[in-house]
């Protein structure tokens, strides 16, 4: 495991968005009803579900909107949300991937394709950017939850896979079916964690110069605020000293 390599998280940018809470518990919600819906209803017996349902409360999600999305899930009239993953490059070249959850596959679509048109992207066909990411779980602590060392040696004995720290925080990478066993095991360590998800992780990274940056976070920023946008993940590195231009 590379537990000393400087690693920005891929999620975090300078000044990283306070979310409006309705709007993210809203993509909670989404992703909870659509995993029940798609398996068990039981987060004991529904891995993606458990992966989904952890990540709520970690943000603060309280426990009657976690319910009311998995009872939802088995009701009749409820939407059917489809899984649409929108794959292209951003500004410098960036590999993007786009996940969405939607009831209408024509309004997301042109959503995307029209955010990605009108700042520097270009949209790609499936399978044209994620065969450069790896799917795998992940458990992401801050800064003060300890020493790289130190969180290192946790994720180790919990089983993970890699730990990629530096000043912002610490991610900590494992398989996908053992997310929930390594996140409990390292919350014994270190506390509860700051995000617990599936997640893409990048083999390469791509070092994006000032110009693209500024593009590049914009169309992030307007891909996150649209409601049918999940996530979205990609291999760029802001550097500090272009961060600190911004």
């Amino acid at each position: 495991m590379a537990g000393h390599s400087k690693f920005k998280n891929i999620m975090h940018r300078k000044g990283a968005q306070d979310k409006k809470r309705s709007a993210m518990f809203s993509k909670f919600s989404r992703e909870i009803t659509v995993a029940a819906k798609m398996g068990m209803p039981d987060p004991a017996n529904n891995p993606r579900l458990r992966a989904a349902v952890l990540a709520a409360r970690v943000e603060g999600m309280p426990k009657d909107n976690i319910q009311r999305a998995i009872d939802k899930s088995q009701a009749s009239d409820t939407a059917n949300y489809e899984e649409v993953r929108y794959e292209g490059f951003g500004p410098g070249g960036v590999a993007l991937i786009i996940e969405t959850l939607t009831d209408n596959r024509n309004r997301t679509a042109t959503n995307v394709r029209t955010f990605m048109a009108k700042n520097g992207g270009n949209m790609g066909a499936s399978g044209s950017v994620s065969h450069g990411f790896e799917r795998l779980g992940l458990i992401s602590y801050p800064a003060k939850a300890g020493s790289a060392d130190a969180v290192f040696e946790a994720a180790l004995e919990a089983g993970a896979d890699d730990v990629q720290s530096s000043e912002d925080g610490h991610d900590i990478w494992t398989a996908i079916d053992g997310l929930h066993d390594t996140a409990k095991a390292i919350e014994a360590a270190l506390g509860e964690a700051a995000g617990i998800k599936l997640a893409w992780k990048p083999g390469l990274m791509v070092s994006v110069g000032e110009a693209d940056a500024a593009m590049l976070l914009k169309l992030i920023d307007l891909l996150e605020d649209d409601d049918d946008v999940q996530t979205v993940w990609g291999n760029y590195d802001v550097p500090d000293d272009v961060l600190a231009k911004l």
